[in-house]
């Protein structure tokens, strides 16, 4: 039954599938709806612009059958979209108890199906949602998922404590010792970078097992260009560990990892801060390049370093007889430092913009 006296009413579309009613209200800039149903009754009022300019709307929609009394708005700028369900899932003959349509209620043509349409519509669904339940029990369940969770959990806790150890002693000590610090930074945090840098192999041993969905290459130029570094370059020669730049090189390590390790942590338990994922992918912006550049003066220091002690130079069996010293590696190795992060440059930029890019958005 339509609204009586003065009251404005607006224009209102309707269309229904077997569960549910559909009424569009053709009202703009609608401010804070009033509608409820009861004995079976709809009451609508509210103020916005209308066929009739700025003002009060209201209008009473008495159903053919019963409907649950909890409905569900939603508004946009041009009008109000309102759900109702129905009591029993069944096709109605029309909206209204009465007979005759109210002047204010139209068809949504939009929206609108008739019974045999509405039911194959309905049996697309039904089997939709059937198709997706013997998908989804298709596919195995893995009974290790959790002991497998709590394991990447730990392993990327035990690595943020570790390099978090090694980046607050290197902050104290240079607070406390100034420049002085850089000069025994391998023998006050060498030992901890030693562990976390053997735990890192375990990265490689990830990916391989397919624990973790990485890349191995990126992984593997990481992982062995670090360890190159740390137990060959200067853990090779005593003379190495006293150098300034092993400061630089640990620093930076430590700073990039501080970040990482703990965005994989609780990504291991499905919680995601985003400040968090800004830092993981933003800093190896600046930190990448820096760290390339400490590890080639690393390098070029080392390699006379390397000449004049004969450290783990290759003797060739006669009748070469030739000895290639290790300083030649270094040098191969120097050149490779600049072309290998290319793979690794191009593999952190395409998880920067799977991550932080702009979201695609489905054409409607």
């Amino acid at each position: 039954m339509p609204s009586g006296g003065s009251s404005l009413t607006p224009q209102v579309h309707w269309a229904q599938r077997h569960r549910e009613l559909y009424l569009r209200v053709e009202l703009s800039d609608a401010q804070d709806p009033d509608i409820t149903i009861t004995d079976n009754v709809l009451h609508f009022k509210a103020q916005g612009h209308g066929a009739k300019g700025d003002n009060v709307y209201e209008f009473h929609i008495e159903f053919l059958e019963p409907v649950k009394p909890q409905p569900v708005c939603r508004g946009t700028q041009r009008q109000l979209n309102i759900t109702v369900k129905k009591q029993e899932s069944h096709w109605w003959e029309r909206l209204t108890k009465q007979e005759k349509r109210p002047l204010f209620l139209a068809p949504d043509f939009d929206r609108w199906l008739d019974e045999s349409d509405a039911e194959m519509e309905l049996k697309a669904k039904e089997e939709e949602r059937i198709n997706r339940i013997n998908i989804e029990n298709r596919i195995p369940k893995d009974p290790f998922r959790h002991l497998k969770r709590g394991y990447l959990f730990m392993y990327n806790l035990v690595q943020f404590l570790g390099f978090s150890w090694i980046f607050v002693n290197m902050t104290v000590r240079l607070f406390m010792l100034g420049k002085d610090s850089f000069f025994d930074t391998f023998h006050a945090t060498s030992d901890m970078m030693y562990l976390c840098q053997m735990l890192a192999v375990m990265e490689i041993v990830n990916a391989l097992i397919g624990l973790v969905r990485a890349p191995l290459l990126p992984i593997l130029l990481q992982v062995f260009g670090r360890n190159f570094i740390l137990f060959v370059v200067l853990g090779g020669v005593e003379e190495m560990q006293s150098k300034a730049v092993v400061f630089f090189v640990f620093y930076i390590w430590s700073l990039v990892e501080i970040f990482r390790y703990p965005f994989y942590m609780l990504s291991c338990i499905d919680i995601e801060w985003k400040v968090l994922t800004w830092i993981r992918y933003s800093i190896w912006i600046p930190l990448y390049p820096l760290g390339i550049l400490a590890e080639a003066v690393t390098v070029i220091q080392a390699i006379p370093v390397f000449s004049s002690t004969g450290r783990f130079g290759l003797t060739l069996p006669s009748p070469l007889s030739l000895t290639i010293p290790f300083s030649v590696v270094l040098q191969l190795y120097l050149v490779a430092l600049f072309l290998g992060p290319f793979v690794n440059f191009r593999h952190l930029y395409k998880q920067r913009k799977r991550h932080l890019g702009p979201k695609k958005r489905k054409a409607h």
